[in-house]
């Protein structure tokens, strides 16, 4: 373990033809940003070198071989692969997935064997990082399978936080993915997250409905009153704050959002797109529920301007705070919780 304030950050690279490594090397051009954590990149330092030169960008790295070897006070370069790729920036190559899924086993290794604290991962492309021994639509199902935990998606801000019943899942199989069982295994999820990740004492959640209307009383759809609102009922009267569900289309809209401390949607863009709308490019991408802690930035390999300089890496750097913020919540509320005298401590 780092000494206090200097927690060892772990960066996947992402598609190299991305804007991932711009992204990342722009983030921590910023020398501050080595007074509160020690980056270490799993990629190889001619990537580096390569991507620094074509983007132009003033930044000095280290390389290691380990992890465990990084330097505070340094960007550390860990040297995954021997290899010099073929950079094809704006164009989705077999070979870019390859070095993805190089630079994420290396980092997730890492952060098992705690050689590294946190991961932030760049943007991937789901379609070329397909392989014999990679079939996972993206991180959170790859991640969800190497360390313990039950995954989440969250996507977050300081203001909003929304977490996805179903994530990458066509909309024609939602709703009969969606079942009591999965319910209380999400809620439960999400409201663990918001008290040891977010400080968050007591929760509120509230849950979007499936159907247009929440199914307009059986009329539009009967998941809503059939599926969601007994389990709901169940978890309301064993003590959780859950309520719903509401109407999507006018939810955050009207600001209802507001009253809550994070929203349960029933798939993927029910929630992203107001929560990338609101969020204005500031969001993060949190995998909640494992054992570990992993941030991305919520927007993907934006091939069409990789390689020209115009990436912004705000969201980057929001998923290098979040990831911080969180790690130091747990530690702080793995402490008050192991003494049962402190527990009330443990912030609004």
């Amino acid at each position: 373990m780092q000494e206090e304030g200097k927690i060892r950050l772990g960066i996947s690279i992402g598609d190299l033809n991305g804007i991932g490594c711009e992204v990342v090397l722009k983030t921590f051009e910023d020398a501050r940003m080595l007074d509160f954590c020690t980056p270490v990149i799993f990629a190889s330092n001619k990537t580096i070198s390569f991507q620094k030169k074509e983007l132009g960008l003033d930044i000095n790295y280290h390389g290691v071989s380990d992890a465990s070897k990084a330097v505070d006070g340094k960007i550390n370069v860990v040297n995954v692969w021997k290899e010099v790729p073929k950079i094809k920036f704006g164009e989705a190559t077999p070979e870019a997935g390859k070095f993805a899924i190089a630079s994420l086993r290396a980092a997730v290794e890492a952060l098992k064997n705690d050689s590294i604290d946190v991961l932030v991962t760049a943007p991937i492309n789901k379609n070329n990082i397909q392989a014999d021994d990679f079939k996972f639509p993206g991180h959170t199902d790859f991640l969800a399978q190497e360390l313990e935990g039950e995954s989440l998606m969250f996507m977050v801000t300081d203001d909003l936080k929304v977490g996805l019943l179903t994530d990458h899942l066509a909309v024609k199989d939602v709703s009969a993915a969606i079942n009591p069982i999965l319910i209380r295994d999400k809620v439960r999820t999400i409201e663990k997250s918001l008290q040891m990740d977010f400080g968050i004492r007591a929760p509120k959640i509230a849950l979007l409905g499936i159907n247009p209307h929440s199914g307009d009383n059986g009329v539009i759809g009967k998941e809503d009153d059939e599926v969601l609102k007994p389990v709901i009922k169940e978890m309301s009267d064993a003590g959780h704050l859950v309520f719903g569900p509401y109407s999507a289309d006018s939810f955050f809209g009207s600001d209802a959002y507001k009253s809550f401390d994070a929203i349960l949607a029933a798939y993927h863009d029910q929630g992203l797109i107001p929560f990338k709308t609101l969020s204005f490019g500031k969001g993060v991408n949190y995998t909640a529920g494992l054992s570990k802690v992993r941030t991305s930035p919520d927007h993907g390999t934006a091939y069409e301007i990789a390689g020209k300089g115009e990436a912004d890496p705000s969201s980057f750097k929001e998923a290098v705070f979040t990831a911080l913020h969180i790690f130091k919540n747990r530690k702080e509320y793995q402490e008050l919780t192991a003494n049962p005298l402190q527990k009330q401590r443990i912030r609004r």
